[in-house]
């Protein structure tokens, strides 16, 4: 066999492997595909050790701190069609948080006690002192507030982005045990315009669905009660809050956001129209338009009523 020759069948071999990957695997390659998106626009991996067991980061840029949290059953790939273009203003720092990526750990129920003590552990390993901008998406917004109430000094601000630390989210089922309950979760979380997804993505939604990181997640629901906060603790954070809302979402409605506005001292709504739960991925040049704003924006306390 020539040297040509044997290139060639590792070649076919990869492409083959690629194409099973795909089709069997869509969601694991779109991850895989985000992640390396994330290092060609200059971010690097590295590990940061927590209570939790190792968390993975991508970090890179320059200018002030930028945390990206992503939601549950996510991972830092989620930010990779914005990060190219907040890198060049910010130093971003986006984790897979516990449980997720390759965040540990690997297996058994995760807990948001782990979550919370893990991005503690990032915050002090890689932005010490603070303060730095919290951005979270979903599950990324309630760890973000958490963050806020627990540790003022270090956070700036926090951009929630549907997501957050109330009680009462909307009733949607995450964890599809088949092809049509997946493809009406998903509609569900999208918008009404989004073009349908193929059948063996909805097939992976359901895989991931009974063993992946947000069933892992889910099952410690029982202990998740402790970490909510209320609108009475709400009120007692005083740094800035934007919420920015994709507008469609049914698993965390608008009226939601509007709860938290009204209970946060310092706090604006930007809607994403035409957007759901996840304006980054689905929405990313009016996510972003949206995020310039919010960051921009200096919010004094709301006036008593």
């Amino acid at each position: 066999m020539t040297l040509l020759g044997g290139a060639m069948i590792v070649v076919m071999a990869a492409a083959l492997a690629g194409g099973w990957l795909l089709w069997r695997r869509p969601l694991a390659v779109l991850a895989w595909g985000g992640r390396q998106a994330l290092k060609r626009c200059g971010l690097r991996r590295t590990s940061v050790p927590s209570p939790a067991g190792p968390q993975n980061v991508f970090v890179g840029g320059s200018g002030p701190v930028l945390v990206l949290l992503h939601g549950a059953g996510d991972q830092a790939a989620t930010w990779a069609r914005v990060a190219p273009a907040l890198v060049s203003r910010y130093t971003l720092v986006i984790p897979d948080l516990a449980g997720h990526g390759a965040s540990a750990p690997a297996e058994g129920p995760i807990e948001m006690s782990a979550i919370c003590c893990g991005l503690e552990a990032v915050l002090a390993g890689l932005a010490p002192g603070g303060p730095v901008t919290l951005v979270g998406n979903s599950l990324g917004a309630w760890a973000a507030m958490i963050m806020a109430q627990r540790h003022p000094s270090q956070v700036a601000r926090v951009v929630a982005v549907n997501g957050g630390p109330l009680r009462g989210a909307g009733t949607v089922n995450l964890l599809p045990r088949n092809r049509q309950e997946a493809r009406d979760t998903l509609a569900r979380t999208r918008a009404p315009e989004s073009r349908e997804l193929p059948a063996q993505v909805l097939d992976d939604v359901v895989r991931q669905a009974r063993s992946g990181p947000l069933a892992r997640f889910a099952a410690t629901a029982a202990g998740m009660e402790a970490w909510l906060l209320d609108e009475a603790q709400l009120r007692t954070l005083q740094l800035p809050v934007l919420l920015v809302w994709g507008a469609s979402d049914q698993l965390m409605p608008l009226h939601y956001a509007e709860r938290m506005l009204a209970a946060l001292p310092r706090a604006r709504l930007i809607t994403i129209d035409l957007c759901g739960h996840v304006p980054q991925q689905e929405a990313p040049g009016r996510f972003l338009a949206a995020l310039g704003q919010a960051l921009e924006a200096g919010l004094e306390p709301q006036p008593s009523a």
